[in-house]
């Protein structure tokens, strides 16, 4: 075995985290940047048998993870931030994330909760959705290309056998016949018809049962009986197999592993929306989970009236749920800081050049004015609490990655209220009334004649 190299082009290797059949992957150090990274090494000097038709093929692998990298940027997929082809080495350079692949979860022993699994595999699906969104199909969705850490944070990795499916000519494919891991592969995967989002999503199906009964769907004693109940066969109820697993899962999954593509789940979000159903009638009285009370709350505020039950779920997996004291500044007047708020019990006090102009309580949204000014990206108040808070922080480097209906729905949420605010403000102007005498209940009016001057 080949010892460790002390540096990788500009970076300094750490430790091996990882071995395959092509590649190693290491962990590692940019000189220039405090985060560690993934570094993924390929020597092709130690492919000695048919080293050029290997070659060959590993480095159209690594074109395609360097066109992927180019177009997905999602939370719960692999970041790949640099892709270097030389003479006598490849390597791929990853956002590091420090988390286990979902194997460890596969076997009867050691499943997750279902309500994990059902958390887990929705995150895939929005991921997944992102990716085919950017015309990007996975094609070896797996166990193994899944990681978790025990925030349930996810990450999809390896996009190296990704299909680019808005490609303009042959030349532009990066398709190679056989690829994907057979057990997981879908029936037109199987039979080498074109691929579209519907084969992630089988295989993410095949996934979600693996992890809730502990064992495949189909199961053959030779790879050509496999083949048969992959194209033939009907998957066996996982509820039936796993009592813990709620009936109404199965739909779900039958839905998943649809061998017409007619029937089947048409994109990520659909088959999230599904999850989303499931996951809040699963009662646990052992393990109640904090983030079901959020999602209890967040669903009866007014702002989430239009939001579906997915795109709630999904807001509540790129915020943040924050509880703060009384007397606190949350806001500061002309910070460039984008971030915004939904409060869900206490109220805060809105301020500007240090006079106070409004109150804000349960169900109101405050400093978004930094978000919606494109061009200026200031916070035109001060904002601090009154009373003890609860509050959903929304940041926008996370928002802009959410499903477009979520965004747009956020969006559209905020230009209304932020209207009729206005609107109220000017109403108050017209009378000639004094706006800081005005009922505290009368929230918005101080607030929006501070947004009217500036």
């Amino acid at each position: 075995m080949a010892a460790q190299p002390e540096r990788i082009g500009k970076y300094k290797i750490i430790r091996e985290i990882g071995r395959g059949a092509t590649a190693i992957v290491y962990l590692a150090e940019n000189p220039f940047y405090p985060e560690p990274i993934a570094l993924k090494h390929i020597s092709f000097r130690d492919k000695v048998k048919d080293e050029a038709k290997w070659n060959r093929r590993l480095l159209k692998l690594l074109r395609a993870e360097q066109s992927v990298a180019e177009r997905l940027n999602h939370p719960n997929i692999i970041r790949i931030h640099e892709t270097v082809i030389e003479e006598d080495q490849a390597y791929v350079v990853m956002e590091y994330f420090d988390g286990q692949s979902l194997e460890r979860y596969c076997a009867f022993d050691k499943l997750m909760p279902v309500h994990r699994v059902v958390s887990i595999v929705f995150k895939c699906c929005m991921a997944l959705d992102h990716a085919f969104k950017n015309g990007i199909v996975h094609r070896d969705i797996k166990p193994a290309n899944i990681l978790v850490d025990d925030q349930e944070n996810v990450k999809i990795t390896d996009f190296g056998l990704a299909m680019n499916v808005k490609k303009q000519s042959d030349a532009d494919s990066t398709f190679i016949m056989g690829v994907g891991s057979p057990a997981y592969m879908s029936p037109e995967q199987i039979k080498s018809y074109p691929l579209n989002q519907k084969t992630d999503l089988y295989s993410l199906g095949v996934v979600l049962f693996h992890l809730l009964t502990g064992r495949l769907p189909f199961r053959a004693r030779n790879p050509a009986q496999l083949v048969y109940k992959i194209i033939n066969a009907d998957p066996p109820s996982a509820c039936g197999l796993n009592p813990e697993v709620p009936e109404q899962m199965d739909p779900i999954i039958r839905k998943a592993l649809e061998k017409d593509l007619y029937s089947r789940y048409k994109n990520g979000a659909e088959f999230a929306k599904d999850l989303s159903a499931v996951r809040y009638k699963i009662v646990d009285e052992r393990d109640i989970e904090q983030d079901n009370s959020h999602w209890g709350q967040m669903r009866r505020l007014p702002f989430f009236t239009e939001f579906d039950d997915v795109e709630v779920w999904e807001t509540l997996r790129i915020s943040k749920w924050r509880q703060v004291d009384a007397n606190t500044s949350l806001i500061k007047e002309g910070s460039s800081d984008s971030r915004f708020g939904i409060l869900t019990e206490g109220r805060v006090e809105i301020s500007v050049a240090g006079r106070k102009v409004g109150e804000l309580g349960p169900g109101e949204v405050f400093g978004e004015s930094a978000f919606l000014d494109e061009q200026e990206k200031r916070q035109i108040a001060a904002v601090s609490t009154l009373t003890p808070v609860s509050y959903l922080e929304v940041n926008p480097a996370a928002l802009v990655l959410a499903s477009e209906e979520c965004f747009e729905h956020f969006r559209t949420r905020l230009i209304g209220i932020s209207v009729r605010r206005l609107a109220a403000a000017q109403r108050a102007l017209a009378a000639g009334g004094d706006i800081s005498a005005a009922p505290q209940d009368a929230t918005q009016i101080g607030f929006e004649l501070q947004l009217l001057d500036s």
